[in-house]
């Protein structure tokens, strides 16, 4: 992550002279430019650092720079704890582990003091260990530049083999996913990891290419236009609340309880709709409300 990597080139920096752009693209799987937009993010936090040009060129603190013990105070190195120990509900990682065993020993009074006042479960409810499993699998995967191949079933059930170049492990919505270059596709796809099954490792090697993830671009998939529909819901007006909260004040006309935006069009939206039963009701487009209107029906004879 961005924010490991500027702590990171942070305290080498501190215990070294100068190290070149290059030696720190090669160190983090980056390249030299996004080196130098962190150098650039770090002068703007108010860490002295420059870059030098020509041959014995390189980047480094001002001479004389030191970061204070107390840069960190106690109740910021608890939330650093905080924020460790919930990562590690997700997946292995001695580093993590190393690194929150380090703070409680630094500031242990603080740590204790305040581990009970928030803690964020990302594991699912139960105690199956399968979804930590894939996701210490993926993540050592993407440490090491190996691909993984698995099978993996869409949102329309069908199933196919995949091998992809893993590249991040991303929290969305209270799931988990990889997002990876897709050697089927030849093209960034993001996985549901609770989808994947059969993971394995490869032997194949891959170099990390370079993508911009405070672009979020999975998001630019997902609302790309040719793969949008604009959707149109009526819904009752005692149900407005929830609707605001669900999709924002902006998508719902004013003085109407008409819902209007664009989402993409699969099964998920079809099962989305019906998760609201009677609430909500669509009227455009046509083809969707028929095929919600047919799940419905199909659902009902279910239970005749």
């Amino acid at each position: 992550m961005k924010l490991d990597r500027l702590l990171t080139m942070t305290m080498i920096l501190i215990n070294r002279k100068k190290v070149t752009a290059q030696e720190f693209a090669e160190l983090f799987g980056v390249s030299v430019r996004t080196i130098y937009r962190d150098v650039d993010t770090l002068s703007q936090a108010g860490i002295p650092v420059v870059s030098f040009q020509g041959v014995n060129g390189g980047i480094s603190l001002i001479e004389g720079y030191r970061m204070d013990k107390q840069v960190l105070t106690e109740g910021e190195l608890a939330s650093i704890s905080i924020a460790l120990k919930s990562v590690l509900t997700s997946y292995q990682d001695p580093h993590a582990e190393a690194v929150l065993e380090k703070i409680t020993g630094i500031a242990e009074g603080a740590v204790k003091s305040t581990s009970d006042y928030l803690f964020i479960d990302y594991s699912p409810w139960g105690t199956t260990p399968f979804l930590k499993e894939k996701m210490t699998m993926i993540k050592q995967a993407i440490e090491s530049s190996a691909c993984i191949t698995f099978t993996y079933g869409n949102a329309g059930g069908k199933q196919s083999v995949r091998k992809i170049e893993p590249h991040t492990l991303v929290e969305k919505g209270r799931s988990w996913y990889v997002y990876g270059f897709c050697q089927l596709r030849e093209a960034f796809r993001l996985f549901k990891i609770a989808r994947m099954k059969e993971i394995k490792g490869s032997e194949d090697k891959f170099v990390r290419r370079e993508i911009d993830l405070s672009e979020r671009p999975w998001d630019q998939e997902w609302n790309a236009p040719q793969n949008t529909v604009a959707l149109k819901l009526a819904f009752q007006p005692e149900h407005r609340l929830m609707m605001e909260e669900m999709f924002g004040i902006e998508a719902i006309a004013d003085g109407a309880s008409i819902i209007k935006v664009d989402v993409p069009e699969d099964e998920w939206l079809y099962g989305f709709i019906l998760s609201f039963g009677n609430k909500v009701e669509v009227l455009e487009p046509l083809h969707i409300r028929e095929i919600v209107a047919k799940r419905a029906k199909e659902i009902l004879e279910n239970y005749m």
